[in-house]
C-alpha cells in the first residue's frame, strides 16, 4: 500500500478495500475464476497509474505503448512493457501481451488527427488478436460522449444518441464488442477527466463569451477512474456497461470560474444561458459495485 499511496498522494483512499460479495450483476463466488494477469493496451494518463495501482495490489500487469521512449517509464512503474502497433494491417505485437486474464483497452480515438475513420479497424485488429490468444475478458474505456446533449439525465438504461463524430465512433465500437461471443465485454464510459495534468482551470482561462454557462458539468477524477476499475476487477463484475461520472454536477460557469481562480489564472467569462445539456448518472457504480466516489463534490475538491 505504501507504493500506491506514494503514487496517488494523501487524498487517495484505499483502492483495495472492496470486499468480493455476490452483489447483483456480479459473478457468484462459486463461479469466480482467478484474475492474476491484466494487460493494459494504452499506458497513458489513466492506463499507467491504473497499472501502478494493480501492481501494488499484487497483480501481474503488462502495459503497451506505441513509442519506444515510453518503454522505460512503464517498466519503472513495475509493469511489463510492450511495444504494440495496431495502426495498420501489418500490426506488430508480441503474442505474450495477450496472455492475460483481462485485456484492458484504453486507447481513445484521436479525432483531432482525423483517426475516426480508422479507429474501428484498429479495434478490430486488437480483437482478432484477443480471440486468437483466447482472452476471456475485455474491458473497453469509452466515453459519456456517446449520449449526446439530450437535455435530461441519462443512465446506463438509456439508448445513447451521440451528436459528435467521436461519440458515434465509440458507440459503434461498443456495439461491435458486445456482439462478440468469444469473450465477455465490459464497457466503462468515463465523463470528462480531471486530476494530475488535467487541471480544469486551464480549459477556459481568460476566454470570453463562452456559451452555455448554466450547463451542468459531468466529470470524474483520476482517483475514481482507478477506484471504479479496480472494484470491477475485485468483484469480477464483468459483462456490464458502467457510466463513470461523479454525482455532483455544478454549472459550467460556476465550476470553471472556481477552477481558474484556484489555479491563479485569468477569469473566464460565460454567457448566462442554458442550451443543450445532460447530466450523467452512474447508477451501476452504486447498484452493482456498491462504489462510493472519492471525489464526489467538486466545490470541496477545488477548495481543498
Amino acid at each position: 500500500m505504501k507504493k500506491c499511496e506514494k503514487v496517488f498522494g494523501k487524498q487517495l483512499t484505499s483502492f483495495f478495500s472492496y470486499s468480493v460479495k455476490p452483489i447483483k450483476g456480479c459473478v457468484p463466488l462459486f463461479l469466480m475464476t482467478s484474475i492474476n494477469k491484466i494487460s493494459i493496451l494504452g499506458c497513458g494518463w489513466y492506463g499507467l497509474p491504473l497499472g501502478e495501482a494493480l501492481v501494488a495490489a499484487g497483480y501481474q500487469v503488462k502495459g503497451s505503448t506505441t513509442t519506444k521512449d515510453k518503454l522505460p517509464v512503464i517498466n519503472k512503474a513495475g509493469i511489463q512493457p510492450y511495444l504494440i502497433d495496431v495502426t495498420s494491417e501489418a500490426a506488430g505485437y508480441d503474442a505474450a501481451f495477450f496472455d492475460c486474464d483481462v485485456l484492458w483497452i484504453s486507447i481513445p480515438p484521436r479525432s483531432r488527427q482525423g483517426e475516426s475513420g480508422s479507429y474501428h479497424e484498429k479495434i478490430k485488429r486488437i480483437i482478432q488478436a484477443a480471440v486468437q490468444y483466447q482472452v476471456k475478458q475485455v474491458v473497453f474505456i469509452s466515453s459519456t460522449g456517446v449520449y449526446g446533449d439530450v437535455n435530461s439525465e441519462v443512465t446506463e438504461a438509456d439508448t445513447p444518441l451521440p451528436d459528435t463524430e467521436s461519440g458515434r465512433v465509440l458507440l459503434s465500437v461498443e456495439s461491435y464488442l458486445q456482439e462478440q461471443t468469444d469473450f465477455t465485454s465490459t464497457i466503462i464510459r468515463f465523463a470528462g477527466l480531471a486530476g494530475p495534468g488535467r487541471e480544469p482551470g486551464r480549459f477556459f482561462a481568460g476566454k470570453k463569451d463562452i456559451p452555455n454557462g448554466q450547463a451542468p458539468v459531468n466529470l470524474i477524477h483520476l482517483h475514481d477512474c482507478i477506484g471504479l476499475s479496480i472494484a470491477i476487477i475485485k468483484q469480477q463484475a464483468f459483462g456490464q456497461t458502467y457510466n463513470a461520472s461523479a454525482p455532483h454536477h455544478p454549472g459550467k460557469a460556476h465550476f470553471y470560474t472556481l477552477a481558474a481562480q484556484k489555479a491563479g489564472l485569468a477569469m473566464p467569462q460565460f454567457i448566462d444561458e442554458l442550451k443543450q445539456w445532460k447530466t450523467v448518472a452512474s447508477i451501476k457504480a452504486t447498484q452493482v459495485l456498491n462504489y462510493n466516489y472519492q471525489i464526489d463534490n467538486w466545490d470541496e475538491w477545488l477548495s481543498a
